[in-house]
Order: structure tokens, then sequence, then C-alpha cells
């Protein structure tokens, strides 16, 4: 597992918002993406899920599909 502070370019969830709701980010490094919660912002001790390359764009696809809803 590689520290939060390992990842960069975090982006926000486009469905995320100011209000405190379901909020979360992807972060980007050469081996792969991590998700976290947006309230760990700042504390790298919080944990992230992380995923391979390949992992994260399977996801990303039975996402787009609507294999989860």
């Amino acid at each position: 597992m590689m520290p939060a502070q390992s990842y960069n370019g975090w982006r926000k969830a486009r469905r995320s918002n100011e209000y405190g709701g379901n909020c979360v980010e992807v972060g980007f490094a050469d081996e792969g993406r991590a998700v976290r919660d947006t309230k760990q912002v700042g504390d790298p001790s919080r944990p992230v899920l992380e995923f391979s390359g390949a992992a994260f764009a399977a996801f990303l696809g039975g996402v787009k599909s609507g294999e989860f809803g």
C-alpha cells in the first residue's frame, strides 16, 4: 500500500457537493489509482482504496454500463 501522499492530481467526483454528502476523490500514480473520502484531505494517516490501472478501468466500465445499479 502506498501512502496517500504518493498519489497526485486528486480529483473530486463530479456528483460531490460542498454540503458534506457522499464525496470521493480519485488520485493517480504510475502504479494505479486510489479512492478516498474527501473528509480525509490533509490527513495522510487515513486509508485509501488502491486499484491497479486495469482494475480501476474495469470498475469504471462497469459503472458506465450500469452493472452496479
